[in-house]
C-alpha cells in the first residue's frame, strides 16, 4: 500500500491520519513499515498549540496518584531491560510502527517530531535519532496519554512483555541518548507532592525504573505549576553521574532539563526536613553490580584513551597545577607554578583538543603554592601565588583578552608557608589569610572591588611556626573563622570571625608531636564542627570535638602506627559514620579508624602490605573508591618503597580482603581514579616519579586491573591532575614533569 509521506501546510494546518499496511502485507514486509501521514482537514489551534508549548510538569514532578511508583522504587526485583537492542536501528516512523494502537495520534506528533529536527542535528546524531528524542519530550493534546507517560508507566510495570512494542522506539531512542556525553557529575533535583520520608531511610538502595527528567534549578519545582511551596513536599537531591543535557534536541528549547536512563541505580545518603512538610532525600548514583539496562549497541573496548598527548614547556622546576576558565569561554585553561625560574605558566584551551597558547608571568623568589579564584567579579579566574623566600604574594588578574596583567606584590609575615581564601570581613570580596612560619603570625590582606589588596596586612600572633591554615564557619554564625597548626610548640590556635575582619582571641589547644595537617568534619553528628590533626613524630592523630560556641574541647588522641603520612575519611563500614585510613610511612602499612559516631573511634586496625605480599614499602598515598561497584569504599595505596601499589577491598563491615598488589614504574607518588577507557568501569592512573612514565590501569568491574597502558612523560613526573578539560563528557590527565620543565596534558580519545 502507497501512502504520502507527509503534508503541513503553509497556513499551520497538520494533516493527520494514521495509514499503515494491512496484516497480510505486514507479514511480507516488515522492514519497510513507515507511519504515514497523508492530508485531512483538522486545524491545530492556538490554543492547542500553546497546550503544547508548556513545561510539562509529569517531566520532572510525578502525578500525585502515580507518585509512589514513580520515586519509590526500592524494589529492585524487576527484570533488567534487555532484548530490545537485538532489534535493527530503524527511522522513526517505521520504530513507531507498533505503537499505533497504543498511542492516540501519532502520526502527527512523529510528524512534528521530523520537522522541527535540523538536517544536521548537533551531537553526532542522525535526524531519526535526534527526532526519537523531540518525539518523547512532545506533549499530547489532553485527555491522552503522551509517549513519555505511557513508556514511563509501561518501564515501571514488572511484566517485562508488555514493553516488547516499544523495542523499536527504544532501540532508537537510547542509541540517541547513548551518543549524547554525559554531563559531569551534579546534582539534580525532582520531587513529588507527597512525603515519601518514611520509605527512604538512610543505607537503602533504590532503582528508578523510568526515565526521570531531573532540573538543576530548585526554583523550577518550586513554580506552583509543580511543586509549589506549601503542602507535603518530597524533594530529591540526587548526586547524578551519567545524566543527559537533551535541550538540543528537546520540543520546548528553553528547557534546561537533565534525563537519567532507565535502572539508575542509587543509594539513599540522608534525609533532612528543613521546614514543616518540606522533606528532601540525598540520593547518590553508584553503578549496579548487575546489568540493570543493556546497551543499545555493543561498547566499544578502548583500550589506548590518550594516543596523543599534548606537550607544553614550562619554566624551571614546575611544582603545582591548577585549572580553571581563565578566558571565560567556557574551556579550561591550565596555570603552572615554576619555582626556579619565579614564574607562573598559563596555558590555553581552545575547545579543539589544543593547548598551544602560552604565556609567562614572573612572581617571587621561591613561589611555594599557587590557587585561582575570581578576585574583582568580572567572571575572570585570578591567580594568587606565595612566595616563600620574599615573604609576599603575588597576585595576576586576568585580562578579558587570554593575558594577565602584570603581578603585583603584597608582603606578608616571614617564610609564607600556607594560604587560604574567603570572605572574613561580608563585602562579598575576596580576602586572604596566609600562615607564616618563622616570625609566627597569620596575616590577613584585605580585598576590594578592583582585585587588588591592601598594602596594610592585619597580624595576629599564633602559636610557634605555623605551617598550615584552613577557613571555615566554625560556630555557623555565617561568619568565616580559621584554624593553624604551630608545628614548633604542638598546637592548634584557632579564632573566631565577627564578619569585619576582626576576630574573637586566639584559642590554642594542644596536639600531638610534629603535626603536619588538619582538616574539619562533623564526626559525632550534632551540627557543629570538629577538628583532626594528623601528628607525624609522635605516632598519632588529635580529635577535637566542637563546642555549640565555636571553641573545642581538650584533643581525644589515637595512637595510629609510626610516622603517618597522608589521610582520607570516609564511610569504609557502611554504618554512615565517618572514618579514617591513614598511611603509616616506616611500618608499611594502612591504619584504619572506624568511627562510632559520636567523635569517638575504635582502635586503629592495621592492614599490613607488606607481610601479604611482600610488598607496601613506604606507602605515601591513598585514595578512596569504589573499585568494583558493591557500593562499599575500597583502598588504593602508593607504595613509594618497592614501586607497587595495593588495592584493599572492603567487606563493608569495616574490614578490608587481603590486599592485591600491582607492579609499577619506580617510586609511585600520585594515583589518580576514574573511568578512562569509558567503558562504566572504575581505573586507576599511576605516576612514577622515576620511571618517566605514566601507567593506566583499566578495571574489569569486579575486582580485577586486567590490562594496562604505559604512556611516555619526560624526567621526574608528578604532580598530576584527572578532569574533562575540554569538556568532551571524558576524563583527561595532566601531568607536570619537574626536571624536564614540560607539561604533557594526555586528552582522552576514546569514542
Amino acid at each position: 500500500m502507497q501512502c504520502e509521506r507527509k503534508v503541513i501546510h503553509e497556513d499551520g494546518k497538520i494533516a493527520s491520519l494514521l495509514s499503515y499496511p494491512s496484516n497480510e502485507e505486514q507479514s511480507d514486509d516488515d522492514q519497510r513499515q513507515r507511519i504515514n501521514v497523508v492530508e485531512d482537514d483538522r486545524d491545530v489551534t492556538d490554543q492547542e498549540t500553546n497546550e503544547r508549548q508548556q513545561v510539562p510538569a509529569d517531566l520532572i514532578v510525578a502525578e500525585n496518584q502515580q507518585s509512589s511508583n514513580e520515586m519509590n522504587e526500592i524494589d529492585t526485583d524487576f527484570a533488567p531491560i534487555v532484548e530490545y537492542a537485538q532489534e535493527p536501528l530503524l527511522p522513526l516512523s517505521e520504530a513507531c510502527v507498533p505503537l499505533i494502537d497504543i498511542l492516540h495520534d501519532l502520526s502527527v506528533y512523529v510528524q512534528l517530531a521530523l520537522d522541527e529536527t535540523p538536517e544536521s542535528p548537533p551531537d553526532g546524531l542522525t535526524v531519526d535519532e535526534s527526532a526519537a528524542i523531540r518525539l518523547y519530550t512532545i506533549e499530547w493534546e489532553r485527555p491522552h496519554r503522551s509517549l513519555y507517560s505511557m513508556l514511563n508507566y509501561t518501564l515501571k510495570n514488572a511484566n517485562r512483555e508488555e514493553l516488547r512494542p516499544y523495542f523499536k522506539y527504544l532501540k532508537l531512542f537510547l542509541t540517541a541518548l547513548v551518543k549524547i556525553p554525559c554531563v559531569p557529575p551534579l546534582t539534580v533535583w525532582r520531587g513529588v507532592t507527597k512525603n515519601l520520608s518514611a520509605e527512604f531511610p538512610p543505607g537503602t538502595l533504590v532503582t528508578w525504573w523510568s526515565f526521570s527528567s531531573c532540573t538543576t534549578s530548585l526554583t523550577v519545582l518550586e513554580n506552583n505549576m509543580y511543586l509549589g511551596n506549601t503542602g507535603a513536599r518530597t524533594l530529591f537531591s540526587v548526586e547524578a553521574i551519567n545524566g543527559r543535557t537533551v535541550s538540543a534536541h528537546s520540543h520546548f528549547v528553553t528547557e534546561e532539563e537533565i534525563l537519567l536512563l532507565p535502572g539508575t541505580h542509587m543509594i539513599v545518603q540522608s534525609q533532612l526536613s528543613p521546614a514543616p512538610d518540606l522533606y528532601i532525600i540525598h540520593l547518590k548514583q553508584v553503578i549496579p553490580v548487575q546489568t540493570l539496562l543493556e546497551p543499545p549497541f555493543e561498547v566499544y573496548q578502548c583500550s589506548d584513551p590518550y594516543p596523543s598527548p599534548k606537550t607544553s614547556n614550562t619554566g624551571k622546576l614546575p611544582i603545582a597545577i591548577v585549572y580553571g576558565d581563565f578566558t571565560n569561554v567556557n574551556q579550561i585553561d591550565l596555570a603552572v607554578l615554576n619555582y626556579d625560574d619565579r614564574t607562573v605558566d598559563i596555558v590555553l584551551g581552545n575547545g579543539k583538543n589544543d593547548y598551544e597558547t602560552e604565556f609567562h608571568y614572573s612572581t617571587d623568589v621561591a613561589p611555594n603554592s599557587v590557587f585561582n579564584a575570581d578576585l574583582n567579579h568580572d567572571g575572570l579566574m585570578d591567580i594568587i601565588v606565595v612566595n616563600g623566600d620574599d615573604d609576599s604574594i603575588s597576585v595576576l588578574l586576568d585580562n578579558d583578552d587570554e593575558t594577565f596583567q602584570t603581578s603585583i606584590e603584597y608582603l606578608v609575615g616571614d617564610n609564607p608557608m600556607s594560604v587560604t581564601g574567603g570572605d572574613f570581613n561580608n563585602d562579598t570580596l575576596i580576602d586572604i589569610l596566609v600562615a607564616n612560619a618563622d616570625d609566627d603570625t597569620v596575616s590577613l590582606v584585605l580585598g576590594d572591588e578592583e582585585g587588588t589588596f591592601s598594602d596594610i596586612q592585619i597580624e595576629y600572633d599564633v602559636g610557634s611556626k605555623p605551617v598550615y591554615v584552613i577557613s571555615g564557619d566554625f560556630n555557623q554564625d555565617e561568619k568565616l573563622d580559621w584554624a593553624v597548626i604551630n608545628q614548633g610548640d604542638n598546637t592548634t590556635s584557632m579564632a573566631l570571625g565577627y564578619g569585619n575582619a576582626t576576630f574573637s582571641d586566639l584559642q590554642t589547644y594542644t596536639v600531638g608531636a610534629t603535626p603536619i595537617s588538619m582538616t574539619y568534619e562533623d564526626f559525632n553528628k550534632d551540627g557543629k564542627v570538629d577538628l583532626v590533626v594528623a601528628n607525624y613524630d609522635d605516632n598519632s592523630i588529635s580529635v577535637l570535638l566542637g563546642n555549640r560556641d565555636g571553641t573545642f574541647q581538650a584533643q581525644i588522641t589515637y595512637e595510629v602506627g609510626m610516622n603517618p603520612s597522608a589521610v582520607v575519611a570516609a564511610d569504609f563500614n557502611n554504618d554512615s559514620k565517618i572514618d579514617l585510613a591513614l598511611t603509616l610511612s616506616n611500618e608499611s602499612s594502612i591504619s584504619v579508624l572506624y568511627g562510632y559516631g559520636n567523635g569517638s573511634f575504635w582502635r586503629p586496625v592495621k592492614f599490613e602490605t607488606h607481610k601479604t605480599f611482600k610488598c607496601g614499602a613506604s606507602p605515601n598515598f591513598v585514595i578512596s573508591v569504589d573499585l568494583n561497584r558493591d557500593q562499599i569504599m575500597d583502598l588504593v595505596v602508593a607504595n613509594l618503597g618497592d614501586h607497587t601499589i595495593s588495592i584493599l577491598f572492603g567487606w563493608g563491615n569495616g574490614a578490608f580482603r587481603a590486599q592485591v598488589k600491582y607492579d609499577v614504574d619506580r617510586e609511585p607518588s600520585h594515583v589518580m581514579s576514574g573511568d578512562f577507557n569509558n567503558d562504566n568501569k572504575m581505573d586507576i592512573a599511576v605516576v612514577g616519579r622515576l620511571s618517566h612514565n605514566m601507567q593506566v590501569l583499566f578495571g574489569d568491574g569486579n575486582m580485577t586491573l586486567s590490562s594496562r597502558k604505559r604512556y611516555g612523560t619526560s624526567s621526574s613526573p608528578g604532580p598530576a591532575i584527572a578532569y574533562d578539560f575540554n569538556k568532551d563528557g571524558k576524563t583527561d590527565i595532566a601531568v607536570l614533569n619537574k626536571l624536564s620543565s614540560v607539561l604533557y596534558i594526555f586528552l582522552n580519545e576514546c569514542s
